[in-house]
């Protein structure tokens, strides 16, 4: 697996080609391809049920869990096909890590949260080392200092903020290239929120970002990038428009991009 994922896409981290993606004979998306560039943060906007969600867990083949969802089309990372029958799932989601909408971290330690994913991908240093990883991947999610001296109390102790900066530090500690978050702060009170956006603007130092949102805002100043979905007669999904963000919130290049956006409808 890993020797098959040593290429390079280039400025793009990920991109997908004709995309349908299907529940049972249901087309949820169609015909959608969408190149992300590295360490860019990408917004994925549109209105409910068109598919945004959908489209983000095929990035690291979450929709696999969905008995009746399959995909038509390709995903290239690291130029190979992540649907092609020898890629292995499980190394891809470690790659490529989710964050969701609510924030979900286990009936565990604080510590113990983040070193759980190491350890179930095989983490074979000292118990200093990680100590180590713990800490910085803490220290990544903005909010070590919060927790620094209740490492051993329950990640459930914590407000919803800081449990979802706690399921960030989970998704750092194994080391993934690309990370993709499901409106992860639709749960949360603004000043929560704020948390969030700023720590994706530091996080994309190291990472590429994919990030469904429903908050106009939240895309316009937490992204470089959009992509606005909307839904056909037939109930897919599809991409209207993709482009810098700035360039589609102030010149957009379809009707449809400026009605949404400007709340006519969605």
């Amino acid at each position: 697996m890993t020797t098959t994922l040593s290429y390079s896409n280039g400025e793009h981290a990920i991109e997908g080609n004709d995309l349908n993606i299907y529940y049972g004979s249901f087309r949820a998306v169609k015909n959608a391809s969408l190149k992300f560039k590295a360490r860019q943060i990408t917004a994925l906007i549109g209105p409910s049920g068109c598919g945004k969600s959908t489209v983000l867990r095929a990035f690291n083949r979450m929709n696999d869990l969905v008995p009746t969802s399959r995909l038509e089309g390709q995903i290239l990372f690291r130029g190979k096909n992540i649907y092609d029958p020898d890629v292995d799932p499980v190394e891809i989601r470690r790659r490529i890590g989710m964050v969701f909408q609510k924030p979900n971290p286990f009936p565990k330690s604080i510590y113990d949260n983040v070193a759980w994913g190491a350890r179930i991908n095989g983490f074979k240093g000292s118990k200093s080392e990680l100590d180590d990883l713990v800490e910085q991947s803490l220290q990544q999610a903005a909010i070590w200092d919060e927790v620094k001296d209740k490492l051993d109390q329950s990640g459930l102790s914590l407000s919803g903020g800081q449990q979802q900066r706690l399921c960030i530090a989970r998704t750092i500690a194994v080391k993934p290239e690309i990370i993709l978050m499901d409106e992860p702060a639709s749960a949360l009170d603004p000043i929560a929120t704020l948390r969030i956006e700023e720590l994706i603007q530091e996080l994309k130092k190291k990472y590429t970002i994919l990030i469904v949102t429903h908050n106009m805002q939240q895309a316009a100043r937490a992204s470089d990038f959009t992509a606005f979905f909307n839904m056909g007669e037939d109930r897919a999904g599809y991409l209207v428009e993709f482009g810098e963000t700035e360039t589609l919130f102030t010149n957009p290049k379809h009707d449809l991009t400026e009605q949404y956006i400007t709340g006519r409808f969605g």
